[in-house]
């Protein structure tokens, strides 16, 4: 993959990058919407990821070209506050940029970048946080500018909120920064904390994309996160001092319910006991004799959870989860990502096989037409230069 993005490059701007920079792709193991509200989150980075190759300039623009049948974009160094076209990939180099300005570097050189990826794009796999980092990254290669890499997750977290558009938290920058193969991604999203917890050996992620696509900066996102906020605001009145939702203790959840309209009460319900199940996932994980199976239930619930609480399924996303349940080898399947499309994430013991996801492909497409795109992942490391 490297030679390709290096080839591609070549092919675009007729000579060698200065560097090339990957981030991976994540899965969003347990934790649903709990990192903008200061919860706790659970990752896997994988070995799916988006590559940048980069090249200065001796002027001051920038110029952006992507494999993925994307148009080209020209702008400036001197010309990035106003937000890129709506919907264009442009918004996220730029915007990386724009934050990287922002942050106090000033930077003097314009460049060129090609972008190479192999992760399925609005596949709840975090596409828009690996090409944020592994532009970042390759941008900030000169280790001068002496950022860390949680500096780096959170100017790209930065650019998402403030350029893009959308007002996530830092799960996706998060896991594709701090990614280790064979390890999970532990992130509390309230002091930005990042270590690591083993996976269980012989277990496997599957991914099966429902092909509907979503874009978390529609409103369905937007208005997920001012419902919480809005919960969050009668959430003080009754603790007063909490920085944020996921700091409601979940015992008193029920003196909630007589203030909140019947919607935003679900939305609380879902977020406090979301952020609890993290908790018990990273416990059972952690323990001496880790339970698979009770893990995976705690998946499905995740998913139950989602699917009535915060309303972020589909009757796509459904359809899969319920036929994976019913397959031995399967200990927990659930949607990953923002919701509203995108994916579903089994884990599955050794036994599963590409039988087995042919059958639900088949199903599937019997029920909606066309079949699933299915991906058989495994875990990697994160952001880092070529």
């Amino acid at each position: 993959m490297v030679e390709q993005a290096q080839d591609f490059f070549r092919e675009s701007f007729y000579n060698d990058p200065a560097v090339v920079a990957y981030a991976p792709g994540r899965i969003e193991f347990v934790g649903n919407h709990t990192d903008y509200n200061g919860g706790k989150v659970l990752g896997i980075a994988i070995q799916q990821g988006i590559y940048c190759a980069l090249s200065y300039r001796n002027d001051r623009k920038v110029l952006g070209v992507s494999l993925d049948g994307e148009p080209t974009f020209t702008s400036s160094l001197d010309d990035l506050e106003t937000l890129s076209e709506d919907g264009h990939w442009s918004r996220y180099p730029l915007g990386v940029v724009w934050a990287i300005q922002k942050k106090g570097i000033k930077l003097e050189r314009g460049f060129n970048l090609a972008i190479f990826s192999n992760l399925p794009m609005g596949a709840g796999l975090s596409s828009s946080a690996a090409l944020e980092l592994s532009i970042a990254y390759a941008v900030l290669a000169d280790e001068k500018h002496g950022f860390s890499k949680k500096d780096l997750v959170k100017i790209c977290m930065y650019a998402e909120n403030n350029y893009v558009g959308v007002p996530c938290g830092i799960l996706d920058q998060g896991v594709s920064g701090f990614g280790r193969e064979d390890q999970l991604v532990y992130i509390d999203c309230k002091t930005e904390s990042f270590s690591n917890v083993g996976i269980p050996q012989g277990t496997h992620f599957w991914i099966f994309n429902s092909n509907t696509q979503h874009s978390l900066t529609d409103s369905l996102y937007s208005e997920r996160f001012s419902e919480c906020a809005e919960g969050l605001k009668v959430a003080e009145g009754f603790r007063p001092g909490i920085e944020c939702l996921a700091d409601f203790p979940l015992s008193k959840l029920d003196s909630l319910a007589d203030h909140l309209s019947r919607k935003i009460y679900k939305r609380v319900k879902h977020v406090l006991y979301e952020n609890q199940r993290v908790n018990d996932v990273a416990r059972h994980l952690l323990s001496d004799s880790v339970d698979l199976r009770t893990i995976g239930n705690f998946l499905y619930d995740s998913h139950e959870s989602s699917r009535n609480l915060f309303d972020n399924s589909t009757k796509e996303l459904d359809f899969l989860v319920s036929h994976l349940r019913e397959i031995k080898s399967v200990y927990g399947a659930r949607l990953t990502g923002g919701g509203f499309g995108g994916a579903v994430m089994a884990w599955t013991s050794i036994d599963f096989k590409k039988s087995d996801a042919a059958i639900i492909s088949k199903l599937y497409e019997a029920a909606f037409d066309h079949p699933p795109r299915i991906l058989h992942c495994k875990s990697g490391d994160g952001v880092h230069l070529i």
